[in-house]
Order: C-alpha cells, then structure tokens, then sequence
C-alpha cells in the first residue's frame, strides 16, 4: 500500500471512530418525559398500597422501574413546590415563599413569578439540543408591568413550547351548569352592545353632517342603553372564571373561560403531537396535570366510574391519560429510548370537600396534607422512574429523596451542568437508581411553610434510622381533628401554629405515621440527634441570602392592568378549541 493509501485509511477510519463516538454520545442522551400530577395523595396510587382506585398505567410505571418510597416535595403547596421542582433549588432561595397568609401566586394577575436570573431543567438540557415542552399548569407567573409583557412565560425558562393553563384549578372554573347560560348570553349581549354601538355612531355622524335626520333623543336612548348592557355585560366579569382560568398555546389565549372537563383530552393531544413532532430527539417533556385538583372537573365518560365519588373518577381518568401518553411512546418507537417520571407536586388536600363529599386525595398512612410542610402527608409524595433496560424493573427504593433531585439528574442524563453560581439543594439520582450506590446523598431535607422552618430530617450515613424534628406544627380544627377544616389550608405561623420548645422528634423508619413523639426517657440517642440537627440547620440559613418574595403582598397582589385578555380588554371571550373532540 503506498504512503498516500495509508493515509487515506486512516483518515477514514479516523472519521468513522468520530461518527461512531458522536452516535454514541447522542444514544446517550434520552428523551425525557416528567409527568407531573396535582394535589395527588400519596395514598390514591395501586402501588402505594390503594387498592379500591384503578391505576393500572400509573402502577406500570412502578412494576417496569425503580418507585421511591421516601420521595419529598420542597413545599406542601403548588407554586414553591414546582419552582423547587423546576431548579433544584429551596423556594426560600429564588423568594418563591411570602411571609404572610398568601402562599402561591394567586390570583393570576400579579407581578409576582419565579425570577428570570433563575437556571431550570429546561434551560440546562436546551443548551445540549434537546427541543422542550410544557402541557398544563404553570403557576409561576405571567405578566410584571402590563398584560402582555409575559415576562413569567415559560418561554422564559427554557421551554421552547407551551400549552396550558398559565394559572391553577380551582373553583370557579368547572362552572354548574347554570354558567353554560351564563356565557352564551353574555357573549350576545357583547354582540348587542357592538352593534348598537355601530349604529348610534352612524346616526351622529350622519346628522352632524347632515346626512339623515333622527331627534337626538333616539341617539341618547341608544347611548343610556349601550351603558346599561355594558354595565350589565361587564358585572358579570367579576367573576375569577373569566380572568384566572385559561388556555394558552404559546404566547397566545386559546379559551376564555376554559372549558376545564375537555382540557385534559386537549392537552393529552397536545403531548402526543409534540412526541410526533420531536420523535427523532431527543426532547424533555414536563407534562404537568390539572388532575386531581380541586373542583376536579372530569369528562362525562368517568363520571360515576369510581368507588370514591368525583375525586376518584378524577383519578382514574388521569391515569387513563397517562396510559395514552406511554402508549404514544410506545407507537412511536420511544420506549427504550426515553426515560418517564411520575410525581406529585405535594400531599392530598385533606379539607377540599363539597358539603359531606371528599374533593381531596389520601396520604395512606401518613399524617396531614396539603398545606402542612412538616407532617409527612403535606410533603412525601409519588415517585417513579421508568427506563427500561437502563433502570432495574421493580426496584424499591427507601432512601429519602427530593423532587428538588430531577434538575440534577436531568442534567446528568443530558450531558448538562449544573449551575456552579448558586447553591442547588437537589442531587442526581441515577446512581441510586441504577444500584450503583445504596444511600442517598441527602444526610439532611429541610422542611418550609413559606419562608418559616417548620421542620428537618436526618439520614445518618450507614443507619436506618430517618430522625424527624418538628419545630412548628399547625393547629387542627376543630380540636380532635386531623386537619384545619376551618381555615381551609393549614397556616405557617401565628397562633394557629405551635412551637416546640424541645421540639419533636420522630423515627420515620419505625413511626411513619409520627404518631408517638420520642423523649429522652424513651430514645437514648434524643440529645445527639437534637443537637445534630441543630447544628446542621444553623449552617443551611448561613447559605440562604435574603431576596426579594414574589408571594408577599407588594407582588402577589392583584392588578387590573396584568389581567389577560384574548381580545381588546375588557372584552375578553374567545374559543379557539371548539370543534376539539375527545380522544376516549
């Protein structure tokens, strides 16, 4: 072989080992699916031990992957919770908490939101090429200075798609059947009000000039009447439906009001197109549900399907959904090539009841709920992990672990950084998941409601003892009760709160349900685990640095300028769904 063939050969070959080493860097990198529920209980799901719900595509993903058993929310309520989820990072740190009652962004037009200087798991795995998406619930802002500046957009954060509701569920929008009516005769007033608003400019145009003669009387009639629909058209308008609850595709509003029973099927199609779409990858996709949040509006086809009224019909059919959306993997060849997580944003809401009927979910044998960020309840939710022939079928894990963990091990599973510029709570899991280590890396898990500390956690390394401190724990009510029934929502601090003085302290390995406190009479290890978790808490607020709170009252306060409007406010009513059908 001459000189000039042998370095034609190994140029080639050179070039091959590239192509091959590039392949398999991009076979390296899956496509990622985080599904979200909302005020699920841990309790309602077949593998977590319910076995009067059917949850059979959930349960799936537990049978075909690695389940957490110890997995916990940075929050028991939705905005901090998601914003932790979203950067790894304690709300406290981003000022995703208030110190006040409030305690997620609410009502939708309000400065407030997660700060744009914040890195999320979309940021991180768009930088290595991943196209990325979120369906559903937002609830971290929209707008700062005028409706449509969108400045809390999730367009902002990474995600180079959305559909869904900028917003959260809750009362107003699954209307009765009354609003129906409602609707239809406002949009015809509106259409009243136009049109006699076209015609009393004509008259006075024309008898200004001279054109048509027409006493000034009738102009005036049509004027006081244009004042008096508007009056009545515009009453209606203080309702939170009309504002709060909405569709968006992109930057644009595709329903005011929502209709709320079909968005789940919408955005179920939503998810399947971006699958299509993105099918040659790698993409993420953080599929966040409106189910199971209270009023729980579910489709007619589940309703009356369950042994536990409308929240289980809820239920059902968000596990319905999620088996079109494994299903949709599965068609499009995605199955090994993609890893699935299922989570919860927090524990059940004990108190959301209509009359005597439960509209909140079960947190089995754990005390309290949504709302209680240091009973187990509020804070240990769902996790379960699915990547087959990458991640052991049927694994249970019990080593504590924290929704705060998918930013790093989403960065990890991309081939991402972490942000070196600011502390992240979170750790990457895949290690523990594959079996590669035993323990988690979290020794300690720190527990907030809003800005306060109610609680901590301790996880000795090579022991399997979980030490709970409980600081500050809510007052039920009414007394005897196991939840705040008449405040609605368990409070932070305050004189509906107790503080601990010793504090409390429980053994999660052998009291799960924190039913009996340990004393030093009955625990010889109480002083050490005491003043251990002391120690360790002091030096976690050395690392918190003061900022600004997007839940307190100057931006977590209501403005008229920031409502949304898909039309020329304050005409605000559009459907640009219609004619969607179901996918059942």
């Amino acid at each position: 072989m001459t000189l000039r063939g042998c370095v034609v050969s190994l140029s080639w070959m050179w070039f091959l080992v590239n192509m091959a080493q590039s392949q398999r860097a991009e076979d390296d990198k899956p496509n990622i699916v985080l599904i979200m529920a909302d005020d699920l209980g841990i309790g309602d799901l077949g593998c977590y031990g319910n076995d009067t719900i059917r949850t059979p595509h959930i349960d799936s993903l537990a049978r075909e992957g690695v389940q957490l058993n110890q997995n916990i929310a940075a929050a028991s309520v939705c905005t901090p919770s998601r914003s932790a989820f979203l950067t790894g990072r304690y709300p406290i740190r981003s000022g995703m908490v208030s110190n006040g009652i409030k305690r997620v962004l609410n009502p939708l037009g309000v400065p407030g939101g997660l700060p744009t200087n914040e890195t999320t798991f979309a940021d991180l795995v768009k930088r290595q090429g991943y196209s990325t998406g979120i369906i559903g619930k937002w609830h971290q802002g929209l707008n700062c200075r005028f409706r449509n500046d969108h400045c809390h957009h999730p367009s902002k954060y990474g995600f180079d798609y959305f559909y869904g509701m900028p917003f959260t569920l809750f009362e107003p929008c699954w209307p009765d059947p009354s609003r129906d009516t409602e609707l239809a005769v406002n949009h015809k007033v509106w259409l009243i009000v136009q049109l006699v608003l076209v015609a009393a400019l004509t008259l006075t145009v024309g008898k200004l000039r001279r054109l048509i003669w027409v006493p000034w009387s009738l102009i005036l009639f049509m004027v006081l009447l244009i004042c008096l629909l508007s009056y009545s058209w515009l009453s209606s308008y203080t309702s939170s439906l009309y504002w709060d609850c909405i569709l968006m595709r992109e930057h644009k509003i595709t329903e005011q009001p929502m209709k709320a029973a079909r968005a789940g099927s919408i955005m179920v199609k939503e998810a399947i197109s971006f699958f299509e779409r993105h099918r040659e990858g790698p993409f993420l996709l953080f599929y966040s549900f409106l189910h199971v949040h209270s009023p729980c509006p579910t489709t007619k086809d589940f309703i009356g399907t369950s042994k536990h009224g409308l929240y289980g019909d809820n239920v059902e059919e968000m596990d319905f959904y999620v088996g079109k959306l494994l299903a949709a993997i599965d068609d499009l060849g995605l199955r090994n090539h993609t890893l699935v997580f299922f989570a919860s944003d927090h524990g059940g809401h004990l108190e959301a009841r209509l009359g005597h009927t439960q509209l909140g979910g079960w947190n089995g044998i754990y005390k309290g709920g949504k709302g209680m960020s240091g009973w187990e309840g509020g804070i240990r939710v769902p996790g379960l992990f699915r990547w087959p022939g990458k991640l052991p079928a049927g694994k249970v894990i019990e080593e504590p672990t924290s929704l705060m963990d998918i930013l790093p091990t989403v960065a990890a599973l991309s081939g991402g950084i972490v942000p070196e510029d600011r502390v992240i709570d979170g750790r990457n899991l895949m290690p523990l998941l594959q079996g590669k280590v035993q323990h988690s890396e979290h020794e300690f898990l720190f527990h907030y409601c809003t800005k306060f500390l109610h609680a901590a956690r301790w996880h000795p390394k090579n022991s399997e003892a979980v030490w709970k401190v409980h600081y500050v724990t809510p007052i039920f009510q009414p007394p005897g009760a196991q939840a705040c029934y008449e405040t609605l929502l368990c409070q932070c601090a305050g004189e509906n709160v107790t503080y601990h003085d010793p504090p409390l302290l429980f053994d999660l390995s052998r009291d799960p349900s924190e039913s009996t406190p340990l004393t030093s009479d009955t625990e010889p290890l109480y002083d050490l685990v005491i003043s251990t978790v002391a120690d360790a808490l002091m030096e976690h607020k050395k690392s918190i640095t003061p900022v600004e709170l997007q839940l307190g009252p100057e931006l977590n306060h209501e403005r008229v300028s920031l409502k949304s409007c898909c039309g020329v406010f304050p005409f605000c009513l559009c459907d640009k769904e219609e004619g969607e059908g179901n996918i059942l």
